[in-house]
């Protein structure tokens, strides 16, 4: 199926300050500009979270990094070249994004995408899309477009079409916190 419909519709509205349901190399995700903090405050509203404890930056590839992390330890992409499956990585000293999606610490979780929707979305609107699962605060992610609830498709702006239809089960990312010291803290595998 060819997904350059969606793409283009869900840049103009990511351009805008609208929300997005779209698929990743996860699950089904809200998506907005991370760099427009009214958009990134919508999205914690809608899903009644409180902080960005569970946000993610996607970006179409690791020299995108530069642009959102002051500093990147060495040892990101080295991580990021030998994942077998999605990985965000938190790094310290998040720039260049909106400030409400900064943990308090300024901490920012980034996954390059590595599926071919969401990195084309990040390609063709040239900046990092926010990730954050389609479900309510302390309900599971949905794993594929049949477990997004109803009241969340009624709040955003728009809806991609494409894999609505798939019905595979994702795996979920693992995460790593990296200090600038190299310290490596692994979350989840």
């Amino acid at each position: 199926m060819n997904y350059q419909n969606d793409i283009k519709e869900a840049v103009e509205v990511l351009q805008n300050g609208g929300l997005i349901i779209y698929p990743t190399d996860t699950f089904w995700g809200i998506g907005c500009d991370p760099t427009n903090a009214d958009a990134v405050k919508r999205v914690f509203d809608l899903t009644k979270r409180s902080n960005s404890d569970e946000v993610v930056v996607l970006v179409d590839s690791e020299v995108r990094l530069n642009s959102y992390v002051q500093e990147i330890p060495e040892i990101a992409y080295d991580l990021i070249e030998l994942a077998e499956k999605p990985l965000t990585i938190i790094y310290s000293g998040g720039k260049n994004i909106a400030e409400n999606l900064l943990s308090a610490d300024g901490e920012i979780g980034i996954r390059v995408s590595g599926e071919d929707f969401s990195r084309s979305l990040c390609q063709r609107f040239r900046k990092p899309v926010v990730y954050i699962p389609a479900a309510m605060s302390g309900k599971p992610s949905p794993q594929n477009f049949g477990d997004v609830e109803t009241g969340i498709l009624e709040e955003v702006d728009f809806i991609v079409k494409y894999r609505q239809e798939e019905l595979s089960i994702p795996a979920a990312a693992g995460i790593i916190r990296l200090g600038v010291d190299g310290q490596v803290e692994v979350i989840r595998e």
